[in-house]
């Protein structure tokens, strides 16, 4: 089974470049972020042609999530517990049946936290990510492959970067963030890409500024996390960089996941 994550910055704006990319790389199951659309303006005839289930949680102009799936959903579940004041769009959760049992996945998208001198943009990204932690912790007693799949703007180390010391003072790059991260992680995650390759200048961000494509000034913050039951499932991982210089891309590619899951 190949799961993959993609920000795809605007999913109106990028429809054609995804139904070509649906065609070429047949994912199972693909987790969007940045969708920047209501529910009920996604355009979902398009990608139900193809044979997928759609499930969004959506917001007018920013954020959104959705979920894309050959395998109809058994539960849906919007919005990550913990605060009942947040109403940004920021994370699905959908549960497949598969013939070795569920199979939970979950797109996410978190915030990205700048300028880190303001503590409502910041102070929030972390406390979200404190949510999220709390969140999966509880997820993982139910000891089910889980993949928690998204744009977590977080710069993990710095060989996820091609020039890191451009990031020491960006909240994607900050010391507590990375420590956020690890302590997800350290909860019995395995982050799918660095389990897969060691090699530097695997990214999966290039900002649109700067020429930052053509130089290869990329950054890697799109990640697959799998619990120990998934992690047993894992064969490979994949970035499709060649999307990124497609006309009218998207800033961030799609990261795969394959799973020795029979679809």
């Amino acid at each position: 089974m190949k799961i993959v994550t993609w920000n795809i910055n605007g999913v109106k704006a990028r429809i054609g470049n995804l139904v070509h990319w649906l065609r070429e790389a047949e994912p199972d199951i693909v987790c969007l972020q940045e969708i920047k659309s209501v529910d009920e303006q996604f355009p979902r005839a398009e990608i139900e042609a193809l044979g997928y289930a759609v499930e969004t949680h959506g917001q007018k102009g920013f954020n959104g999530v959705a979920i894309l799936s050959r395998l109809p959903f058994d539960e849906v579940n919007r919005g990550l517990p913990g605060d009942d004041a947040d109403e940004h769009a920021r994370f699905i959760e959908g549960v497949f049946s598969t013939p070795g049992g569920a199979l939970r996945v979950v797109s996410l998208y978190l915030p990205n936290g700048n300028p880190i001198t303001e503590e409502r943009k910041f102070g929030y990204k972390l406390a979200w990510m404190a949510r999220l932690e709390a969140w999966a912790k509880a997820r993982l007693e139910l000891e089910e492959p889980l993949v928690l799949a998204g744009d977590y703007n977080v710069i993990p180390e710095a060989i996820d970067a091609r020039n890191p010391e451009q990031w020491v003072n960006d909240a994607l790059f900050q010391p507590v963030t990375r420590q956020a991260y690890r302590r997800l992680l350290n909860l019995g995650f395995t982050e799918a890409v660095r389990n897969t390759t060691e090699e530097p200048g695997v990214y999966t961000f290039w900002d649109y500024q700067a020429g930052a494509w053509q130089k290869n000034n990329g950054i890697r913050i799109d990640h697959l996390l799998l619990s120990p039951e998934a992690a047993n499932l894992l064969r490979a991982t994949s970035v499709d960089k060649h999307v990124r210089a497609w006309e009218k891309p998207s800033d961030h590619v799609p990261v795969a996941v394959h799973l020795d899951v029979a679809a």
